[in-house]
């Protein structure tokens, strides 16, 4: 979706505070407490309700109000259903927290917004209050009726660590099962193409792992590397995407095969992500490739622990909010 903009109006980013009970209101406040000298061609819309940002900000030592007043940041009051502790999860506002995500989709499916950034939610909120929600990548590609997304982790730096899943949020015993050929392809191509549009790359090169121990072991350790994975590489690469591989999981993580790319492919969540959150946990983002729109957001959960008590890390809220200017400078200068 193109922006209604002109072209060198500000920015306009959507941010989303997610649950309520957990971190993702003070952290906004917080990341966005840098926002005039950070980001001085973009203007941010929160999300929430009112009272609680206020509340939130407060505690971690911001004036909220004073962070109005500037030109970079307002507020789009929703109020919450119930009350709310920090902490302390309530089903009640599980319906809360989908509407907050469903203004910033439909803003950003409007052209109103250029991005969106969504700070973390509780998927069991939402399922107790009688939603059913897998995570915000589904959700996002639902909404969007998109029929393939691709997420995608990244670390910060001059050559980021970039890790993109073949599937998401699935039991591991249904992933095999999950994996085609053509499902392979279609994610390869929304991958060479992202990278392409928002992220300035002009060739990416894009490294795969393989499914089973060792890549498979030429069949030993299973069939996917040759009977699917092999295969659809072979229809990218005639297609002129540079993808290579399949590699083994334990060996591809290394500088010396890194430096020749700028993402891997890993066949499911947890065969890349942790290797990701090790090396970047705290700066590092969650951007969902294949959309219509802009997003973006942090690398990790509710903290519930740390809800309120001011020592919560903003790093992956800020890397957030940089990837979505970065992202929706990139997309406006497209034709």
């Amino acid at each position: 979706m193109t922006s209604t903009a002109t072209p060198h109006a500000p920015l306009q980013i959507a941010v989303t505070t997610g649950e309520p009970a957990g971190v993702g209101p003070e952290l906004t406040a917080q990341a966005l407490a840098a926002a005039a000298a950070r980001w001085p061609d973009a203007r941010f819309a929160v999300l929430g309700d009112a009272g609680l940002l206020e509340a939130r900000a407060q505690a971690v030592g911001i004036d909220w109000q004073a962070l109005l007043r500037g030109q970079h940041v307002s507020a789009q009051h929703h109020p919450l259903a119930v009350p709310v502790r920090a902490g302390k999860l309530d089903a009640a506002n599980g319906r809360y927290v989908l509407s907050l995500l469903d203004m910033a989709i439909d803003g950003a499916l409007a052209g109103t917004y250029d991005a969106i950034v969504t700070a973390p939610l509780q998927k069991s909120t939402i399922n107790d209050a009688g939603v059913p929600f897998t995570g915000h990548t589904e959700y996002l590609a639902e909404r969007t009726h998109t029929p393939r997304v691709v997420m995608m982790l990244a670390g910060t730096g001059q050559r980021p660590l970039r890790v993109a899943l073949a599937t998401t949020h699935l039991p591991l015993k249904d992933v095999s099962a999950a994996l085609t050929v053509d499902s392979l392809v279609e994610t390869l191509r929304i991958i060479n193409h992202d990278l392409r549009r928002h992220f300035g790359l002009p060739a990416p090169r894009i490294l795969v792992t393989g499914l089973n121990p060792h890549a498979g072991e030429n069949g030993y350790l299973g069939r996917e590397e040759i009977d699917v994975i092999s295969p659809a590489l072979q229809r990218v690469n005639a297609e002129g995407i540079d993808a290579r591989g399949p590699y083994p999981a334990d060996t591809l993580f290394q500088p010396r095969y890194l430096t020749e790319a700028d993402c891997v492919l890993a066949m499911f969540h947890d065969q890349g992500l942790p290797v990701l959150k090790y090396a970047t946990f705290g700066e590092g983002i969650n951007v969902t490739l294949g959309l219509p729109i802009v997003r973006t957001s942090v690398d990790h959960g509710t903290a519930l622990d740390l809800a309120g008590t001011g020592r919560a890390d903003a790093g992956s809220m800020i890397a957030a909010l940089d990837a979505a200017v970065s992202m929706a400078r990139q997309r406006r200068r497209q034709p």
